[in-house]
């Protein structure tokens, strides 16, 4: 017991680096620091999205087989009830990033209740960012492509307002539009995640530690487990609510920007 005592007294407080994960490569761990579970994790997903659309519409046929109707319907949601519903008839050209986007999150998600995996790579702060960044400059693009560099950024600092005010609105604008939008992207997925991650493991440890410590708490430890499944349940529901929320925000901010008056 001492002996423990005196371990953990040496590893607290935690360093910065206790942060890192590890190198999951058997040689050259200090070398290869970035190859960490989440980017083997990252990589499996992505090459999952493009061998499967790739291998769907490989031989598209007129009576879709059943790898081909998933593909199509995947597609077909996004294009339809995100791309055109948010953006409109222009939306269509939109649709096969938004469909990669989609695919890109929920899979990523989905690693946070794979058994023996459950650990989401969007719980880390770095891809939720990434991709925020991806589609802030993505609506900027667009719009300044549609209305021009310097009649896109007056459409979206200076509100149709009196002039007296406009002193107050404009740095909310850019608050706003600016630099809101890509932080609340970013937070809004990273949170769900790292928040469900936490809960999962709280409830399926707790339940070892309390058995653990003693076996009169066995019925606790089972009710624990049993919370801890139930919450797996509920942590799908949010994978795909995250994705979904995620891939629309992003075509609203396209829709704004391409809009007259935004």
């Amino acid at each position: 017991m001492i002996a423990q005592s005196v371990v953990l007294a040496a590893e607290f407080p935690p360093s910065v680096e206790d942060f890192y994960l590890p190198s999951i490569l058997p040689w050259g761990a200090h070398d290869n620091y970035w190859f960490t579970k989440i980017t083997f994790l990252v990589w499996v997903a992505v090459a999952a999205i493009i061998i499967f659309f790739l291998v769907s519409y490989r031989k598209p046929e007129l009576v879709p087989t059943k790898r081909q109707w998933i593909a199509e319907s995947i597609y077909g949601f996004v294009r339809n009830n995100i791309a055109v519903e948010m953006i409109g008839p222009k939306g269509v050209a939109f649709a096969p990033y938004l469909t990669t986007l989609f695919m890109f999150v929920i899979l990523n998600n989905f690693w946070g209740i794979v058994p023996f995996v459950q650990l989401s790579p969007n719980s880390h702060i770095a891809f939720p960012a990434v991709l925020a960044v991806i589609s802030y400059v993505m609506f900027i693009y667009v719009g300044i492509r549609k209305h021009g560099f310097f009649k896109y950024f007056k459409n979206a600092l200076i509100p149709p307002a009196p002039g007296f005010i406009l002193p107050l609105l404009i740095p909310i604008e850019f608050f706003s539009n600016f630099l809101v939008r890509p932080f609340s992207l970013a937070v809004r997925l990273f949170a769900n995640m790292f928040a469900g991650h936490i809960l999962l493991l709280v409830f399926t440890l707790g339940g070892f530690a309390m058995i653990s410590a003693n076996p009169l708490l066995a019925p606790v430890s089972v009710l624990s487990w049993a919370l801890s499944i139930a919450l797996t349940f509920l942590e799908f529901l949010v994978i795909c609510l995250q994705a979904y929320v995620f891939t629309v925000l992003t075509a609203s901010y396209v829709q704004g920007a391409l809009a007259d008056e935004h």
